[in-house]
């Protein structure tokens, strides 16, 4: 029987999520007769304490066969023969976890990344997403409301604070919907409207990210209604849904198929330009890889700056890819220094609020910023897979590997040599 062990978080300072939650180890140890070991920690949102009392041993994990975290692991701990999960971010060849990849595979060890523990239809069946939407619109609305302030224009939105300042998502969300019954008492300023706030995507990420948005008075309009410039002025705040199908045409007109985007998206071209000159707020929140068009461009930014069209004043980008999807997000930012202003005119930016441009929120590691539901959510979806891990004889080939199919999909690299899935790695690192 394998032994499990759950490290400390160390690559952000306020990185306090757990993959397994006290109730979910006491769970392990009581009924499965696991043994589980926890790496002491000040910062963790549940205390050391809380394992303990749960059934967990708080040491170092030397002893333990499989290590779980959340974020990237540091290149020196990784050791022969030993399993580690985690959210490793190497599966598009990130150039800046390559050295990290190189290190574990030398080391022989084994990898499994929760982002591609999937089923068959490739559905994700662990992640944060949802809570990455949550604290990504929490946070966007609070930068609204800080940049508007900077401009000189008082809102109900300056009341509100960075998600991670909140007890918990509840306190959060109970003094949104107060700022909902203001704006709904005296609407906003006359210099805010008329006030466009735009979401992309229908995945777990924008659906936490809309779950904030219905806390507050607005009006939907459609995609058509976004195009035409057609923004009604009967509600002071707007909201629209950007999908795949509404900015991605086929090259030689034929009908939008999502399935045949993923897989040739050459053949698509975006037309995303035509619906952004109306918005103020774009949250940001689609899957993107480079194989995929931009959605806010460096260049469109510039070009409405240059003819005083610009109405962008904040970007949610909660995909936070960098140079990506939104080609300004210039960095991914930190808890503790959550935004900046880019500057399309001389392609700059500069951290905090001030400046001429746009303000960008690019946290990349939102959902720790709610880190306690965020953890039971994952650690309710990561438990029914334990006790197998736990049974696993890692030492077989992988061919031989007894794990169910979900997991067996994310092994990326089995003692230190990478799957058949994922040879593709090679020429990365």
């Amino acid at each position: 029987m394998n032994k499990i062990g759950i490290r400390h978080e160390d690559k952000y300072a306020l990185e306090r999520r757990v993959p397994l939650v006290p109730n979910d180890v006491n769970h392990h140890v009581k009924d499965h007769f696991l043994k589980i070991s926890v790496e002491p920690s000040d910062k963790r949102v549940f205390g050391n304490e809380e394992f303990q009392e749960a059934g967990a041993e708080i040491s170092t994990l030397d002893d333990c066969d499989i290590v779980l975290g959340v974020k990237e692991m540091p290149e020196n701990i990784f050791k022969p023969d030993k399993t580690y999960v985690f959210f490793s971010h190497v599966i598009k060849g990130q150039s800046y976890n390559m050295s990290m990849l190189r290190r574990l595979m030398s080391a022989g060890s084994t990898l499994i990344d929760y982002e591609k523990i999937i089923d068959r239809e490739g559905r994700r069946l662990i992640f944060f997403g949802k809570y990455a939407g949550l604290a990504g619109m929490i946070n966007t609305l609070w930068a609204t409301g800080m940049r508007y302030e900077k401009l000189g224009i008082h809102n109900p939105f300056s009341s509100l604070k960075q998600a991670y300042r909140y007890n918990t998502l509840e306190q959060a969300k109970s003094e949104i919907r107060q700022i909902g019954q203001t704006i709904n008492k005296k609407g906003l300023p006359p210099e805010m409207q008329p006030f466009v706030i735009a979401v992309t995507g229908d995945g777990n990420v924008s659906q936490g990210a809309l779950e904030i948005l219905e806390l507050i008075p607005s009006k939907h309009i459609s995609i058509n209604e976004l195009k035409s410039g057609i923004i009604p002025l009967d509600e002071p705040i707007v909201t629209v849904n950007i999908l795949p199908h509404d900015y991605l045409t086929h090259k030689n007109g034929k009908t939008f198929d999502l399935q045949h985007y993923i897989d040739q998206p050459e053949d698509y071209e975006s037309v995303i330009e035509e619906l952004l000159p109306e918005i103020n707020v774009f949250v940001n929140g689609i899957y993107w890889d480079e194989r995929y068009p931009k959605l806010i461009k460096k260049r469109w930014l510039k070009e409405q700056k240059d003819e005083n069209k610009l109405r962008l004043q904040v970007i949610g980008d909660i995909t936070c890819d960098v140079h990506g999807s939104v080609e300004c997000t210039e960095k991914a930012t930190e808890i503790e220094d959550p935004v900046f202003v880019y500057n399309p005119s001389n392609d700059s930016y500069g951290m905090g609020f001030d400046g001429d441009g746009v303000v960008v929120m690019a946290v990349d590691i939102l959902p720790s910023e709610l880190p306690r539901e965020a953890s039971e959510h994952f650690s309710s979806t990561l438990s029914p897979f334990i006790p197998t891990l736990a049974k696993a004889d890692f030492s077989a080939d992988f061919d031989q590997l007894s794990l169910p199919d979900e997991i067996k999909r994310a092994v990326i690299v089995h003692k230190g040599k990478l799957t058949p899935d994922f040879k593709y790695l090679e020429e990365f690192v």
